[in-house]
């Protein structure tokens, strides 16, 4: 009986073989799904197989919310994690100096933001590569990434991304508008006020795959087979996420895109701003409260969600 990785592996050929028209997109809604979850549990398995963490990744959430430096080798993320928290990261110029989950915490606006260092993240993570999946687990639980590579490696971004999307991690997007309410029997009732481009056929064949044969669906977007998957699977999580550019102090003739955030943690360049966005991403807001009739006290703020 073939395994996991086989499984999937046949199912991902068998769609990039078939074209995708809308004869076809039943068949390949069912094909993604079935591989959604083929996924899903080859993650899980490995995880377990590894005995919940340890070595470091273990890590409580602590403070007002938790930011997670994810980066390739030796981009310059315990660097960035020394000068902006209380945290000592190991540095040196070779790659996986860092091989656990370091702690740091930033004191801004009466915030404690609680910043991981991870080790660094590399192509095939979510199969375990450079102890891809304990990075992962980590990353799963952030409030916000910070995903940052350096000049000479910008492209490494978005591998960066694709490692964090394969792995079930949505990036900078919400969560799809989706009512799934599970019934004892009847079948399934899809309604949607809005044009789908995929048809209601897809839809039912997509929640049957994932054990869903009786419920009431209802859709408040337009949806792809992509994320009307992901409407069905629980292992998805929806993190915000900044993209850095580190070293800009060795940037030479390099272009730089605007997009990013350009810092050297080395020399402190562009550090304030970063932690600006940060802040403003996160989506704190700082409550001093006041008693009647007394002054207002500014040494213990309540940090909450606006």
């Amino acid at each position: 009986m073939p395994d996991i990785s086989q499984t999937i592996e046949e199912i991902q050929e068998e769609i990039r073989k078939t074209p995708y028209h809308k004869g076809t997109e039943h068949h390949i809604g069912k094909l993604r799904a079935r591989l959604a979850k083929l996924k899903d549990r080859e993650l899980e398995g490995t995880t377990k197989s590894k005995g919940g963490g340890g070595g470091g990744y273990a890590v409580k959430k602590q403070g007002d919310a938790t930011v997670v430096l994810i980066g390739p080798p030796s981009a310059g993320k315990s660097t960035l994690l020394n000068k902006v928290t209380n945290a000592e990261s190991k540095v040196a110029p070779y790659a996986f100096t860092t091989v656990s989950v370091i702690p740091g915490m930033l004191l801004y606006r009466g915030a404690y933001i609680q910043i991981l260092d991870v080790p660094g993240l590399i192509e095939g993570a979510r199969l375990g590569k450079g102890r891809g999946k304990e990075v992962l687990s980590v990353a799963r639980a952030a409030d916000l990434l910070l995903i940052m590579s350096d000049v000479d490696r910008q492209e490494y971004i978005e591998k960066l991304v694709f490692e964090l999307e394969d792995a079930g991690i949505r990036i900078n997007k919400p969560k799809p508008n989706v009512r799934i309410e599970k019934k004892t029997g009847g079948g399934l009732t899809i309604h949607s006020n809005i044009t789908q481009d995929v048809s209601k056929e897809t839809i039912s064949a997509i929640s049957q795959e994932f054990g869903i044969k009786n419920a009431e669906i209802t859709l408040k977007e337009k949806l792809s087979i992509e994320r009307l998957i992901d409407a069905f699977s629980s292992s998805r999580v929806y993190i915000p996420a900044l993209f850095l550019v580190n070293k800009i102090d060795q940037k030479g003739n390099k272009s730089l895109p605007s997009h990013n955030i350009l810092i050297s943690a080395e020399n402190g360049e562009g550090l304030e701003e970063l932690k600006q966005k940060v802040w403003d991403e996160l989506d704190l807001v700082t409550v001093y409260l006041v008693r009647p009739d007394d002054e207002p006290s500014l040494n213990n703020p309540i940090i909450m969600k606006k």
